[in-house]
């Protein structure tokens, strides 16, 4: 029972309906659009980290558009079985991109973590249930509103301590090696002069590639461990009459950059006493943090209700997504020995500080070759004939730049629904609604350096088609005794 002078109370969407939040008994955490609109994402389900209590997120890769994040809300419930929430889109399941929904179009979130999820889905919710609401025109003007944001995309990790000073890693790799020497046998003054001979030697003990100048006659190394005080940076090497002058370069800051994060929507929203409107375009850009790597968005949305008599009421939502995505292959193209070869955050913070980036001539100048493309050191002997002991036959920011990993899709979200009343206390509804996302991968790997560079490159074209509809009906008595 109810008084009419009741006050005005939060409405909160729950599986089968609304509810006023002092009345639900049930555990559920709601997100509004005010919050959502302050948190830059393509992914609607990130706009959840850190605002529900006991809603875990997590992300395998933070390259733009690439993936939805991995949601727990009861934790892992089961070993075999999926641990995902059911997902729920103005009243449908939903199990299509997040990506492909806009955060602007979102008028609340709310996340059911109880039995209160299974009220209508079933097992279907076992894991949870995430409701989604998109926004509608309300009562009033028609409302014109863009919405602008701008920011800027960066490293935020720190970098483990590691040895990053050329003449300190070769100090250590010697200390090494004359170790063993000492262990199978040798003297102290002829293990110091077997790591010097093996030190940059190009066998199984040695680095290959020596980036300091050491006067001839001179061991790169002293016998207390230190480099030679005459040693200098930059190392000439005559190979085949040509030379090279070899130098450390810094990967990591080679590898990174700072990116642009643009998004613009425009909305239009009205609504009276018998029908609401509200259409809305969005477009977003999202470059991310390496070489090749973005994320391009259009998206349109059109929703309208009408109340065409006092028993019948019909409306339909339908949005329309157009993306494009840009990314580099996370492994597999080196020489076999690690599949993160190919993996531009392994190559460069796992390769030692003494091996160059870049080919370049005796004076310094990075080499560009007859295609018009910056010669990078594959560690293959294009490098003044050296092979890298290490990510060899690969140089993973190269492959970024060069090859291509592209998608562009299209998706089609429609839901259609009609609410019938009838005996005062009965009202029937269904909702009806399709989905369709249609994707293209074209890969390339490039004809010049590199694993595939035998085969004149490899190329790649892959086309899927994933199609859902979902019918809903939905009988609801209320019976409700009114004090005067």
């Amino acid at each position: 029972m109810e008084s009419d002078n009741q006050m005005l109370e939060e409405v909160m969407v729950v599986a089968y309906g609304t509810a006023k939040k002092s009345a639900f008994t049930g555990s559920a955490a709601v997100l509004k659009s005010e919050e959502i609109g302050k948190i830059q994402t393509s992914n609607a389900m990130s706009t959840l980290a850190g605002k529900a209590a006991g809603v875990q997120l997590s992300t395998a890769s933070g390259q733009p558009g690439v993936s939805s994040p991995s949601i727990r809300i009861r934790g892992i419930s089961s070993i075999n079985a999926g641990n995902t929430p059911l997902i729920i889109l103005d009243g449908s399941p939903f199990d299509g991109d997040m990506n492909s929904i806009n955060t602007q179009d979102i008028e609340s979130m709310t996340v059911l973590k109880d039995a209160a999820s299974n009220a209508l889905y079933g097992a279907r919710g076992a894991n949870g249930v995430i409701m989604i609401t998109t926004k509608q025109g309300q009562k009033g003007d028609a409302r014109v509103t863009l919405d602008a944001k701008w920011g800027v995309n960066s490293r935020a990790t720190k970098t483990y301590n590691t040895i990053n000073d050329p003449a300190q890693y070769y100090e250590v790799y010697y200390t090494g090696l004359k170790n063993m020497f000492m262990a199978n046998g040798n003297g102290a003054a002829q293990a110091h002069y077997l790591a010097n001979q093996n030190l940059c030697a190009n066998n199984s003990y040695g680095l290959w590639y020596n980036v300091f100048n050491v006067p001839a006659g001179q061991a790169m190394i002293g016998s207390n461990g230190k480099l030679n005080p005459n040693a200098t940076i930059g190392n000439l090497v005559n190979y085949n009459g040509q030379e090279y002058l070899l130098t450390p370069d810094d990967w990591l800051d080679a590898a990174y950059k700072n990116s642009l994060r643009q998004e613009y929507n425009v909305t239009i929203s009205s609504g009276n006493q018998k029908s609401s409107f509200y259409s809305s375009f969005g477009y977003l850009k999202n470059e991310g943090i390496v070489d090749n790597s973005d994320y391009t968005r259009f998206v349109g949305r059109l929703k309208a209700d009408y109340q065409v008599k006092d028993w019948l009421k019909v409306g339909a939502n339908a949005s329309f997504t157009h993306y494009d995505m840009n990314s580099f292959v996370s492994g597999g193209d080196g020489d076999g020995s690690s599949v993160s070869s190919g993996n531009i955050f392994a190559a460069a913070t796992q390769v030692a500080p003494i091996y160059p980036l870049f080919i370049r001539d005796k004076n310094g100048n990075v080499l560009i070759d007859a295609n018009g493309n910056t010669m990078y050191d594959y560690g293959d002997g294009g490098n003044a004939g050296l092979e890298r002991p290490v990510f060899g036959k690969s140089n993973a920011l190269s492959d970024a730049i060069l090859n291509t990993y592209a998608t562009d899709g299209n998706t089609i979200n429609g839901t259609a629904f009609a609410e019938i009343s009838f005996l005062k206390d009965f009202k029937f509804t269904t909702t009806n609604s399709v989905y369709v996302d249609e994707s293209r991968l074209t890969t390339v790997t490039n004809p010049y350096y590199g694993s595939y560079a035998s085969s004149n490159g490899i190329l790649g074209k892959t086309h899927s088609r994933r199609y859902s509809v979902n019918y809903q009906q939905l009988l609801n008595y209320v019976k409700i005794n009114r004090i005067t």
